[in-house]
């Protein structure tokens, strides 16, 4: 199995929510704040899980989903935001996801369907494969009907 795969996927949607919900403001990301504490290795470098961290956001504003004015350190992204395309991205809605409530006000709703609230939920419940499908999504990569090969 490909984990790092996974964890892409799991940086890649806590950095790109991180600057949703601060949108359109800019702010430092650090990588910390994502993933939690790492400690250094035995030569002061940051881990393999916190390069990893690092390296997907490096990697979302070099293919134009989020913007940045320099690195701080290892430790995080000073001055990013989401770019036009990340924040339509997560914006848009996510098909085939009514709110379970449809006594719920429209925005609420609206909301709910999102890519960004559905993220926030994967997310949340831990739920890895849901994540990697999500983000496929941001990705512009369309889910797969059944019967179609992959």
């Amino acid at each position: 199995m490909d984990l790092q795969i996974d964890d892409f996927h799991k940086n890649a949607a806590a950095g790109l929510l991180r600057l949703y919900q601060a949108f359109p403001r800019k702010i430092a990301l650090y990588v910390e704040d994502l993933i939690g504490r790492e400690e250094p290795d035995e030569f002061g470098l940051p881990s393999t899980r916190h390069q990893s961290c690092l390296g997907a956001l490096l990697w979302l504003a070099e293919e134009g989903y989020l913007r940045f004015d320099s690195t701080i350190r290892h430790e995080a992204l000073d001055q990013a935001v989401l770019s036009e395309k990340g924040f339509l991205r997560l914006s848009r809605p996510v098909a085939g996801t009514a709110p379970a409530n449809p006594a719920l006000p429209a925005s609420v709703q609206r909301v709910r369907t999102t890519l960004a609230w559905q993220l926030r939920e994967a997310l949340a419940a831990g739920d890895s494969e849901r994540l990697v499908q999500l983000g496929r999504l941001i990705f512009g990569v369309t889910p797969a009907r059944s019967g179609d090969i992959v």
